[in-house]
């Protein structure tokens, strides 16, 4: 848990975080823990705010269930129709950021399977096209051309509001839409046919962290500058709902739309109710407006970020702008080996947010296939529940397909944590990690925040 003692008396108030959230001390496996002493330390207590000092620890994920060591079997059923998959993932947008470590996941994610042999006796394919964003009409003309090549299912979009404007046009071919990073909690009561799936936990969970996490900083007053979107308005009212419960007020909440690029008004309004921490969640609009908060005055400590913009800035800021700025992103820390292996598949990667989400969307994806014995979507959905649940913990598809062909029923978890999900789709227990930045504008993990929804 948190050691409350470095908080403001307000912090006190919290309880557990009130969800039953369990603080999993970590820091990346393998990678050094950022430092508990410097200037964001000093900057962060005149500002009124001192956040938990990071903590050393094994990082969630670590433990290892059922591993392949010997020859995957050979499946007992064959299909005459191979598995394929599309990916509505962004190479451009104000989410383009996300797109490469997403891709990385999912082409991991295929290399494994097809190196264990395939679904049932045949390699999986994958077709890569762009969501964009919510300015343009992308997603749909790449939904349209990925079910024209017969895909059973597809994996995106990134954006919850890109999600809504093709989710009906997936789940009505009878299309499986597995997204691993929609957050909006608009899907859980969504009317898919039972054909919409997410990796990523709806943002109750995530707002309740980060509203908490503020409080335990020792910020009495936030104020929020909110992209208008479903994931936006969804995240600043679970953020909201948890900082007051413990005890803060939101003196300010401002809106912008996307395709917006000024931001000037929204800024100036929020500084004008002199808040303790600033919340900005956005997408890359953080570009134009963190230059603007810190200009005036703010401390980088001050800003707390979502997994919408929580990203690698050392090209776009001056050394030292972000310095001791937070941020959190849902999914456990990648782990160096992991790591390794999509930069094998992707050297250039810098980030590697949702690419744990991506990757296992492929591998239960495939295992529903094969426990199904079935490529079509409506029979992959069917067992989707059921591989991530109740059985033997596995942990690749090597070993859980190994399992499957014995006749065992599975339980995979996998990079982005356990995956339980429950009747909607969604993940009903997951990690959200907690993010520092440091002087050259890039984060590192020093928190991990285990919850039930």
């Amino acid at each position: 848990m948190f050691d409350l003692s470095q908080a403001a008396p307000r912090a006190a108030k919290l309880t557990a975080l009130g969800i039953g959230v369990a603080l999993l001390a970590t820091a990346c496996g393998g990678s050094s823990t950022p430092s508990q002493t410097g200037s964001g330390s000093s900057s962060a207590a005149s500002a009124g705010i001192s956040c938990p000092a990071p903590s050393a620890g094994a990082g969630a994920g670590n433990s290892q269930a059922a591993t392949n060591t010997g020859p995957v079997p050979p499946s007992t059923t064959t299909t005459s129709t191979p598995l394929k998959l599309g990916s509505l993932l962004p190479t451009t947008g104000s989410l383009a950021f996300l797109g490469p470590p997403e891709i990385a996941g999912v082409n991991l994610g295929i290399k494994e399977v097809n190196d264990a042999g395939g679904v049932l006796g045949a390699p999986v394919s994958v077709i890569h096209r762009d969501s964009g964003d919510t300015k343009t009409d992308i997603a749909t003309q790449s939904t349209t051309a990925l079910l024209g090549q017969g895909v059973s299912a597809i994996i995106g979009a990134a954006s919850s509001g890109v999600s809504k404007t093709v989710i009906n046009q997936i789940t009505g071919a009878g299309v499986i839409q597995f997204s691993p990073a929609n957050t909006s909690p608009d899907f859980t009561t969504w009317d898919d046919k039972g054909l919409y799936w997410r990796t990523a936990p709806s943002d109750v969970l995530q707002g309740k962290v980060l509203g908490n996490y503020m409080a335990t900083c020792g910020a009495q007053t936030v104020g929020m500058i909110v992209l208008n979107d479903a994931y936006g308005t969804g995240l600043q009212k679970n953020v909201k709902e948890a900082f007051e419960a413990a005890g803060g007020k939101v003196v300010a909440e401002e809106l912008f739309n996307e395709g917006d690029s000024q931001f000037s008004s929204q800024v100036d309004k929020v500084l004008a109710a002199k808040p303790d921490a600033i919340a900005l969640i956005t997408f890359d609009q953080a570009k134009s407006i963190v230059p603007l908060i810190t200009g005036k005055g703010i401390k980088p400590t001050q800003l707390f970020m979502v997994d919408g913009n929580t990203s690698d800035y050392s090209k776009d800021f001056q050394p030292g702008t972000l310095k001791g700025a937070q941020g959190t992103i849902p999914g456990t820390f990648a782990k160096d080996a992991f790591k390794q292996k999509l930069l094998a598949i992707d050297p250039a990667l810098k980030d590697y947010s949702y690419a744990g989400e991506s990757y296992d969307a492929v591998n239960l994806i495939a295992l529903a296939a094969e426990a199904a014995k079935s490529t079509k979507g409506t029979d992959i959905a069917a067992k989707l529940k059921e591989v991530s649940e109740g059985g033997e913990k596995c942990t690749s598809f090597a070993a859980c397909v190994t399992l499957l062909r014995e006749g065992k029923d599975i339980d995979y978890d996998g990079q982005s944590g356990p995956v339980t999900f429950s009747d909607a789709g969604d993940p009903t227990e997951a990690y959200i990690g907690i993010y520092e930045y440091q002087d050259n504008n890039t984060y590192k993990p020093v928190r991990e925040e285990f919850g039930k929804l």
